[in-house]
């Protein structure tokens, strides 16, 4: 038999030189003059031209480097400052270091045998994440799990095993369970009701008000109207900076009704909880420390690498009593002096990433007042396009001055093109098109219920500087004359 792996210290030794060079090239390229933020490809188009394959015989680190090049030559470049679409930004070097050390341990953070270090990291830093949003007891803590969306979903699982214990035995088909969120909120939670089988009709949607925050008398009303048709309500899911908007619900209001209501109060704060750790936005968390539980994003404002999200709450014995099943064949250390040190036990998985180490590693690099810094300056920013929108006549913000959050949402009207539902969508997406197309910026648009699809641009990177920002409303202007002039 032939050893595949024979010299695998010396293959890496090359690879990580060759793959180190490429890398550094490529953020270089990124911060210079000189980078794109990549262009548009029809899918069709970029399948055939790639002409992605394996082979019987294998290439070696010559197809490995061949391939590396193919993926940043194609990739949308998310180091680049104009990469402004999504609620992300590219990492940083810590950032890399930190998936690298991962890849290099490649284990299982599923039991502490497998993964003594990082579990200990992982329980330090889901204690001391919780105590920034208020969860001081002794108890607190968090757990990662792949995604927002997943920790929203584990969220509404937990409620309702724990609020109502008999439905983790014998299921929910003799109960009709309701839960609330507003009509903003992101779309994790009606798959949460869809997956736990209670129906996208157990989910009742509430009002918002027109800058985007939660209605709380429209919540009383659809929280009685939900009685009144034979449910129980028992979850209410408030959100930090949503995803359009980037609006806070207020979670005192919200909290007074879940209490009354004898229902478990959750915070989708995936985009906009970090805000906590900046002294001039952590305001905006106010009430946190009555939830149930909170979902946070480091990978969204913090930078860290995709994916990272954490599931906090103020009293994690609830991990297991509502997720474990107790099988000795492998979680053997589960519990010691009440403590859980096999992670997963506490989870509705089991293999898992040890995804804390990424924001552990951040934040020590960092500091706290690092990440202070990073958002305080993306808020200067937001603000400064914000204002910059609504002195321009051709232009018509739709966020509040300053927004919320980190989102700009505005219209931009072309000159002679009247301004209906049907020309904003069609100049929106044009516009975002051809400037993508030129490889100059990358931005998103959402739409709006009357007046059409508008832009929705993301500022986060510590690289986004007012000259980009003025570049970017320039380059709208162009191409805004070159389609419909």
């Amino acid at each position: 038999m032939v050893n595949i792996e024979a010299n695998r210290a010396e293959e890496l030794e090359i690879i990580l030189k060759e793959l180190s060079s490429k890398i550094v090239d490529y953020v270089k390229l990124a911060d210079s003059p000189e980078g794109s933020v990549g262009k548009y490809r029809d899918p069709r188009e970029l399948s055939d031209s790639l002409k992605v394959a394996v082979s019987d015989k294998g290439e070696g680190i010559a197809g490995l480097l061949e391939s590396a090049d193919l993926l940043l030559d194609n990739s949308v470049v998310t180091w680049h400052k104009n990469f402004l679409e999504k609620l992300y930004a590219g990492t940083n070097p810590v950032g890399i270091a930190s998936d690298l050390l991962l890849s290099v341990l490649n284990t299982n953070s599923h039991v502490f045998t497998a993964s003594p270090a990082l579990t200990v990291i992982e329980r330090y830093i889901g204690k001391t994440y919780a105590g920034l949003f208020g969860f001081n007891g002794p108890h607190a803590g968090g757990l990662t799990f792949p995604g927002g969306s997943y920790s929203n979903i584990t969220s509404m699982h937990m409620a309702r095993s724990l609020l109502h214990e008999g439905t983790k035995s014998k299921g929910v088909y003799n109960t009709k369970l309701a839960c609330f969120t507003s009509s903003h909120s992101h779309y994790s939670i009606e798959k949460a009701a869809i997956l736990l089988g209670l129906g996208s009709e157990s989910l009742f949607k509430v009002n918002v008000f027109e800058t985007g925050e939660m209605d709380v008398e429209d919540l009383k009303v659809q929280i009685s109207k939900a009685k009144e048709q034979g449910f129980t309500p028992f979850y209410i899911n408030a959100t930090a900076g949503s995803t359009v908007y980037g609006s806070f619900d207020d979670f005192e209001a919200i909290a007074d009704a879940a209490e009354a209501n004898d229902m478990w109060m959750h915070i989708d704060g995936s985009w906009g909880a970090n805000v906590i750790f900046s002294d001039k936005q952590k305001h905006k968390m106010k009430g946190s420390h009555r939830a149930n539980s909170l979902t946070v994003n480091p990978h969204k404002m913090l930078g860290v690498p995709c994916t990272c999200s954490f599931l906090l709450i103020p009293n994690d014995r609830q991990f297991q009593d509502s997720n474990s099943l107790q099988a000795p064949y492998l979680f053997h250390t589960a519990s010691d002096d009440d403590d859980n040190f096999d992670l997963a036990d506490g989870t509705m998985g089991c293999g898992r990433r040890a995804d804390a180490v990424k924001l552990y590693l951040g934040w020590q690099y960092y500091g706290s007042s690092g990440y202070g810094q990073r958002i305080d300056h993306a808020f200067e920013m937001t603000a400064y396009l914000a204002e910059k929108i609504a002195k321009d006549r051709e232009f018509e913000l739709l966020s509040t001055n300053p927004p919320p959050c980190l989102q700009t949402c505005f219209f931009y009207h072309p000159p002679g093109l009247e301004a209906t539902k049907e020309n904003n969508t069609m100049a929106t997406r044009a516009i975002v098109n051809r400037i993508f197309a030129k490889g100059k910026f990358l931005v998103d648009y959402s739409p709006h219920p009357t007046k059409g699809e508008f832009f929705r641009v993301v500022l986060n990177a510590p690289s986004v500087d007012k000259e980009s920002l003025d570049s970017l409303v320039e380059e709208i202007k162009i191409a805004g004359s070159e389609l419909f002039a």
